[in-house]
C-alpha cells in the first residue's frame, strides 16, 4: 500500500516536469500527458481532474514570470476601458490584443468541451497533429521574415493568432506552437511571438481552469489526490518558469526546426508503439 502512494508521489512529480516542458516548448503538452496516462496505472494521476491541477501549475510560472506586465496589462486595461478611448500606445493596446485573441478558443472552449473531450483525447489525434505542427514550423521558418516587433502589433494580428490557437483543443497541436507559427506568419521575431503566445495563454488555462474545476465533483478530492496535486502543480510551477526563462533566451538566435523534428520523431515512435 505504501509503495502504491510512493509511486504515485513520484508519477506525479514526473507528469510535472512533463506539463511544464511540454506546456511551453512547442511539442503538445496534451499530447504528451495523454501518453504518459498510457503507460501510469494510478486511480489518482489518470484523470483528466489531475490534468486540470497541472495546468494550474503552468499557470502559476507564466503569471509569476510575467508578473510586473501582467500588473502593467491590468493597469492598461482599466485605464483604457474607464476613458473609453485606445491610444497607440502598444502597453495601452495590450491588453485588448490579449482579450481579442482569447475571444476564439473562449468560445469554442465554453460551447464545444465536451465534444472536443470525446472527440479528440486519442492518441491517433496526437500523432497527426504532432506531424501536421512540424510542417507548419518548417513552413514558418522558411518562408517568412521575422523583423517585427511587439510593439508594432495590430488587431488584425493579434485576431490571426487566436484563431490559430482553436487548433490547440486538439491533443498534440501544441498552444504555444500553433501561437508562435501564427505570430511567425505576421513576420514577429520568434521571441516576440514566443512573448505573446505565454501572456495568451494566461487568460485561456486560466478559464480552462476555472471551468473544469467548477466541474469536478467534491469527491474526487481525497486527501491522497490532495498530496499528488501539490505536487504535481508545485513540479509544473517551478520547472514551468525555468522553461519559460530558457525558452525565450533560445529563440533570440534559433529557429523552431529543432522541433519540428523532435515531433517527426516522436510521431513515427507512437506510429511502432501504437499502430502496430
Amino acid at each position: 500500500m505504501y509503495l502504491l502512494y510512493l509511486m504515485d508521489y513520484i508519477n506525479s512529480i514526473i507528469l510535472g516536469l512533463v506539463q511544464a516542458i511540454t506546456e511551453f516548448l512547442p511539442i503538445s503538452s496534451s499530447g504528451h500527458l495523454v501518453i504518459f496516462h498510457r503507460f501510469m496505472d494510478s486511480k489518482l494521476l489518470n484523470s483528466l481532474t489531475f490534468d486540470v491541477m497541472l495546468h494550474g501549475g503552468t499557470l502559476l510560472a507564466v503569471l509569476i514570470y510575467f508578473w510586473q506586465e501582467v500588473v502593467n496589462i491590468i493597469k492598461n486595461f482599466f485605464l483604457t476601458l474607464f476613458r473609453f478611448k485606445i491610444t497607440h500606445d502598444f502597453r495601452q493596446q495590450l491588453p485588448w490584443f490579449l482579450i481579442i485573441a482569447t475571444v476564439p478558443a473562449a468560445l469554442l472552449g465554453y460551447f464545444f468541451d465536451d465534444f472536443i473531450e470525446q472527440t479528440f483525447r486519442s492518441v491517433h489525434w496526437v500523432i497527426l497533429m504532432l506531424l501536421v505542427g512540424a510542417f507548419l514550423f518548417i513552413v514558418a521558418e522558411k518562408s517568412f521574415s521575422k523583423n517585427r516587433s511587439l510593439d508594432s502589433m495590430t488587431f488584425f494580428d493579434a485576431l490571426l493568432i487566436g484563431l490559430a490557437q482553436v487548433l490547440a483543443f486538439i491533443p498534440g497541436t501544441s498552444r504555444s506552437g500553433i501561437t508562435i507559427v501564427a505570430g511567425l506568419s505576421r513576420r514577429l521575431k520568434r521571441a516576440e511571438a514566443a512573448r505573446f503566445s505565454f501572456l495568451l495563454s494566461l487568460p485561456v488555462i486560466l478559464g480552462a481552469v476555472i471551468r473544469k474545476i467548477t466541474q469536478i465533483p467534491l469527491s474526487d478530492f481525497s486527501v491522497g489526490f490532495i498530496f499528488v496535486s501539490v505536487l504535481g502543480i508545485l513540479t509544473a510551477a517551478l520547472v514551468g518558469y525555468l522553461v519559460i526563462k530558457l525558452f525565450l533566451k533560445f529563440l533570440e538566435n534559433r529557429s523552431l526546426l529543432i522541433f519540428a523534428v523532435y515531433r517527426v520523431m516522436l510521431a513515427l515512435v507512437l506510429i511502432v508503439i501504437f499502430l502496430f
